[in-house]
């Protein structure tokens, strides 16, 4: 009998839930990675503007590829994400903080566009994480989407008021994963 692991999972943060979305991609992007459990924190998912509430909805309920779970289940979590969401602390926000924390005690993937608040925590703890860059190399990388889609995705997501960054596809390379 085989024996059935347990997928890691990655921890998405408002940001990324919310260029997916915009970009009208939110359904595809499990698929991006499918050996992969992509999750939303109950944090994260308050941080989610009501307009696009709907798309994650659907995608938790019908499409089943994105799971929700309920943060804080350790008291050495809720320390740690205490610490970072005071202000004497790091002061950063209360999703980006649920979703470090809960990657450091479980040894998950972040999905964070956030980087100039997660990427120092990230790299002092150990934390994978994954920009909305990284998820377009790999839809790419695994023929779901072309350089040209990308590149459109990216200016209709910066059109509709968010900013990730203008990449080159033909040069980007994400080698956080493999």
């Amino acid at each position: 009998m085989a024996v059935r692991r347990k997928k890691t999972k990655i921890v998405l943060d408002a940001d990324v839930i919310i260029h997916f979305a915009k970009g009208s991609r939110l359904d595809m992007l499990p698929k991006i990675l499918p050996e992969y459990q992509f999750m939303v924190l109950d944090v994260v998912r308050r941080e989610i503007p009501l307009v696009l509430m709907s798309l994650l909805q659907k995608v938790i309920a019908q499409d089943k590829t994105i799971v929700e779970e309920v943060f804080g289940k350790t008291a050495g979590e809720m320390k740690e994400y205490a610490r970072l969401i005071s202000k004497d602390g790091l002061a950063l926000g209360r999703g980006e903080s649920a979703c470090m924390v809960y990657c450091l005690y479980h040894n998950d993937v972040l999905g964070s566009s956030n980087t100039k608040d997660v990427t120092s925590y990230c790299d002092e703890k150990g934390i994978t994480y994954l920009t909305t860059c990284d998820f377009l190399y790999f839809a790419i990388q695994r023929g779901l989407m072309t350089r040209a889609e990308a590149d459109a995705f990216i200016a209709e997501v910066r059109r509709l008021g968010s900013f990730p960054p203008i990449v080159d596809f033909d040069t980007y390379v994400c080698s956080k994963i493999i």
